[in-house]
């Protein structure tokens, strides 16, 4: 049989590469004027509507009651998902955050803010280790879990902790929500990696992403929603 095609449109949206995105994103801090702190913060605000929404439906407890743990990357897609841990917080969630180490220069003016914002909101900051003992506690007693460790802008294998950090998510057996897309899948084909992982819901951000709509993806990509950014409609 032939593959299902990928459609133009979801959502209302149009369905864009990694590059659009990236292009999208580029004219919207630098014609449009929408600092990107700004939108880390729209994006976590989005990201944890959907997700108290989602979860609350699906495991049938109020957010309130709920345990969860976020992984973030250091990059962007980590800050997001520092502001998602954030508003969960705020919302009565226990919330843990597991942050990867930065590069050597520091982490990102933005995603420092959230690192701040988070801390003092009362999310309990954790750093990914090569010893997992504290990472898979952590992940048996929560209710579900956000992978805010790459998004659209990253591709290849994930590799050193980052690989660790994947491969204890998956083995933790409990639901995860993606940010912008599943950690190890190709943003324009939806194919994996070998690492990867392999989400319940999918909140990717702004414009939905080629290869999240693929055939093959829908089992590591779960259901699919997008997170309005409240981007210019230009660029819409």
């Amino acid at each position: 049989m032939p593959k299902a095609p990928i459609p133009d449109q979801y959502e209302g949206r149009r369905v864009v590469t990694s590059a659009q995105m990236i292009e999208a994103d580029r004219r919207a801090t630098q014609e449009f004027h929408l600092p990107v702190l700004e939108l880390m913060e729209r994006a976590g605000r989005g990201v944890a509507e959907h997700s108290a929404a989602w979860l609350e439906a699906k495991l049938g407890k109020p957010v309130s009651a709920l345990t969860l743990t976020a992984c973030c990357g250091r990059g962007n897609n980590g800050g997001d998902g520092l502001a998602a841990a954030r508003v969960l917080r705020q919302k009565g969630a226990q919330v843990n955050a597991f942050l990867m180490a930065a590069k050597e220069g520091g982490y990102s003016p933005e995603v420092q803010e959230n690192l701040r914002r988070a801390v003092g909101a009362g999310v309990n900051l954790l750093a990914f280790s090569d010893d997992t003992a504290e990472l898979d506690k952590r992940l048996a007693a929560s209710d579900a879990l956000l992978d805010g460790l790459l998004g659209t802008g990253s591709s290849g294998k994930p590799a050193g902790l980052l690989r660790v950090a994947v491969q204890r998510m998956r083995a933790s057996g409990k639901p995860i929500i993606a940010i912008d897309l599943p950690t190890g899948l190709h943003p324009d084909t939806g194919h994996h990696s070998g690492v990867f992982v392999t989400a319940a819901l999918t909140l990717t951000l702004a414009l939905p992403k080629r290869g999240l709509l693929a055939a093959h993806a829908k089992k590591n990509v779960g259901e699919l929603k997008v997170v309005d950014l409240g981007y210019p409609p230009q660029l819409l």
